[in-house]
This record gives structure tokens, C-alpha cells and sequence, in this order.
């Protein structure tokens, strides 16, 4: 198992994870020896082949699918786009509906918004102060033009899990395609795209302890999808371009490694988390817990520091060795609030306030008794120089 390196303590696992050791060692000879082109037909090419066959089969049983319905991407990113924009692509109708939310990760809301720009409609349910979506909403956003419902499984920022599964026999009932964006839940708890009842799923390796740059959409057998790029009859017409061999064998590995120990490593991580939320908020005063407690990824606290701007927090934080993240890595250096945290009722002072921390397979106990020790004088100082209120605009 990996460890952080000495004196530095990783708190920022949504935003990306270490490959894992074994990810490595299986990765390694596909950059070098056995470097064939897996659409060649001759014996380099076929042994490129069988790896990424094999590793498609391991990320199918990581979610429960076929592996035939398993289309390598790029990452989520690239995940999302094809699922929104490929579906809607595909629809004959005339008029073209989208219900998502108003938490999604950015892959799907600049996707949505893409789609507005070419005359779809879409809507975008909002949600309760927990950060969950109620699906009777979903329900009530029907129309019957409505083609396609993208809700995200885990929030990056929050950690809320969402009731895919009601969503996913309202879909079923409205005959409307249903897309998930499973990559912050994906080796966190079990996954099975039948029980969920989703037509099209979106996982990322680097979320997983595999490397960046590669990404697996689901797309169950008879939903259709319209290709977003142009070139050969890769991955069943679907998403052309030459494999990333390499990746794809490391996306295997991880996925192998996540279903052996997703259960076992939720249990230990709950652990640590818990104990870090609990000590900063009974240490310091005019500290809140963001979203729902009760339903969420085991790995994930978003704190608010009320009179402390956030921005701040993770740079002091950072000189003393603790990497932690404002919310979402995509948005890192954006002056603007946190849509999520706006989203479920923070003021723009609230949302800069607010930090995430999220363990990982590699955090220890002493990590978390160092963290717990260096963040609240940590915060008490930025407090001292800051002229924001301690009392929070709102109620909790």
C-alpha cells in the first residue's frame, strides 16, 4: 500500500489519488516491451489487445455490467460529455428535454449548457440544504420531451449520495434514458448498474488509485449514442481513437483492487474521517458541517471555518505540510463561490469559508492526530487577521 511521503499529509483524495503500487508494476510493460497497437492484427497488436480485454472485463464487474457495454475514454470528463451530448445527438425527436441538477460536476452542467446553445431545453432541479436531490422532483421535471436525466451518484464537494436508484425507476417508467456520474462513488461503495437502474454511467481511474487520462463510460446494450469524435471503429464505433494501452491495464488493476477492498476500506476511512470532523468542530467554535451527514461517501467532510476565507486556509495549511482542497480540483484558482455550496443555501462568505477534506487508502492514524493538532491554531490565526463575522448568515 502506498504512504504519504514523511511530514506531508494528503487530505485531498477526491481530487485525485496515488496510483497504487501493484496499478504501477501492471502498467509498467506496456510502455516499453509490449507496446503493440491493440487494433494491429499481428501477435504485438493482439497482445495489447487481450490486456485491454481484460481490463475492460474488470472494470464491467467493478459496476455490474457487460463488458461490451464498457467504452474506454479519457477520464469522467470526457465520460460525461458523451454520455449528455452523444445521447441527445442520437434522439429523432423534434424537441429535445434534460433534467440534471444544480450540483453536478462541471463535465455535466458546461455540458448541459452546451446543449442550450444548440436550442435543448434543460432544466436543473435544485436541491435541499443536505445537498440531496429529491426525486420526487426529478418526477415533477418530466415532460414528454424529456429525453435524458443526468444525476451524479456521490457530490465531489459534499460526499451526498443521491437516491439513483428511485431516480432510476422514474426513468424507467417515463421511457427517458438515464445518465449517472458515478465517478466520485466508484471504489467507495459497491457499485451494480442494474440495481441503480441507469442506462449510461461515468467512472475515472485517478479516482480510483489508477492513473490520470483515462475513463470508462457505461452504456447499456440498446441505448444509443451518437460519437463526439471522428476516426476509426474503436471501442465499437463509439469513441475512436487508438487505446491508451498503458492506462487502460492500470484502469483494470485499479478497479480490480477497488471491488476486493471497497467495503473494508470504507469501514477504516469512516474511521478517520469522523474523527477529524469531530475534533475541528468540537475544537474550534463557529464550525459547520456541510450537506447531509447521514448519506454520504465515507471519505469525505466539507467543513465551513465561518470568519476565515478558505483560499487562505488551504495555502497556510499547505506550508505546513497538509494538502486540502476549497471543493471541486477543476475549479482550483476560481475567485467565484462554490456552485454546490451556494447551492444548498451558503452565503458566498459561507462558501469561502469552506474546506474539504477527504481520506484516502494511505491516510494513518498519526496522520489524523497531526492534522487535527495544526488546523485549529491554523485557522484561529486567519480569524485573528480577518474581518469577516464568526456568526454564519444563516441558521444550521
Amino acid at each position: 500500500m502506498l504512504r504519504a511521503a514523511a511530514m506531508h499529509i494528503y487530505l485531498d483524495y477526491n481530487a485525485t489519488t496515488p496510483v497504487d503500487r501493484a496499478v504501477l508494476e501492471a502498467m509498467l510493460p506496456y510502455f516499453a516491451e509490449n507496446f503493440g497497437n491493440a487494433s494491429s492484427i499481428h501477435s504485438s497488436g493482439q497482445l495489447g489487445r487481450s490486456a485491454v480485454d481484460a481490463a475492460r472485463d474488470s472494470v464491467a464487474a467493478l459496476i455490474g455490467a457487460k463488458p461490451a457495454e464498457v467504452v474506454f475514454t479519457s477520464g469522467g470528463t470526457e465520460a460525461d460529455n458523451l454520455a449528455l451530448l452523444g445521447s441527445v445527438m442520437a434522439s429523432n425527436q423534434s424537441r429535445k428535454h434534460v433534467i440534471t441538477t444544480a450540483i453536478e460536476h462541471h463535465a455535466v452542467l458546461n455540458a448541459a449548457q452546451a446543449l442550450e446553445k444548440q436550442g435543448i431545453e434543460v432544466t436543473y432541479v435544485s436541491v435541499g440544504s443536505g445537498g440531496v436531490v429529491d426525486p420526487q422532483d426529478i418526477r415533477r421535471a418530466l415532460r414528454p420531451e424529456t429525453i435524458l436525466i443526468s444525476v451524479m451518484h456521490a457530490n465531489n464537494e459534499l460526499g451526498t449520495i443521491q437516491g439513483i436508484a428511485e431516480i432510476g425507476r422514474t426513468a424507467a417508467e417515463a421511457d427517458v434514458y438515464f445518465h449517472c456520474d458515478a465517478v466520485q462513488s466508484a471504489g467507495k461503495m459497491p457499485l451494480d448498474v442494474n440495481r441503480l437502474g441507469v442506462d449510461l454511467l461515468s467512472v475515472s481511474a485517478h479516482k480510483i488509485y489508477g492513473p490520470k487520462g483515462v475513463g470508462a463510460l457505461y452504456v447499456r446494450t440498446g441505448t444509443p449514442l451518437e460519437p463526439q469524435f471522428h476516426g476509426g471503429h474503436h471501442e465499437r464505433d463509439r469513441r475512436p481513437g487508438t487505446e491508451n494501452v498503458p492506462g487502460i491495464v492500470g484502469f483494470g488493476k485499479a478497479a480490480e483492487l477497488a471491488k476486493m477492498n471497497c467495503e473494508t476500506d470504507a469501514v477504516r476511512i469512516a474511521v478517520f474521517r469522523d474523527r477529524l470532523e469531530e475534533m475541528l468542530t468540537g475544537s474550534l467554535g463557529s464550525v459547520y458541517v456541510n450537506g447531509d451527514r447521514g448519506r454520504r461517501v465515507a471519505n469525505t467532510t466539507n467543513l465551513a471555518f465561518a470568519g476565515a476565507g478558505g483560499e487562505a486556509l488551504v495555502i497556510a495549511l499547505d506550508l505546513q505540510g497538509i494538502s486540502c482542497s476549497t471543493g471541486a480540483a477543476c475549479s482550483s484558482g476560481a475567485v467565484e463561490p462554490s456552485h454546490v455550496l451556494l447551492a444548498i443555501g451558503l452565503t458566498a462568505d459561507e462558501a469561502r469559508s469552506s474546506l474539504r477534506f477527504s481520506v484516502g487508502r494511505a491516510t494513518t492514524s498519526d496522520e489524523i492526530d497531526r492534522a487535527i493538532a495544526i488546523i485549529p491554531p491554523t485557522v484561529e490565526r486567519l480569524r485573528a487577521l480577518s474581518p469577516r463575522t464568526l456568526a454564519p448568515a444563516h441558521a444550521r
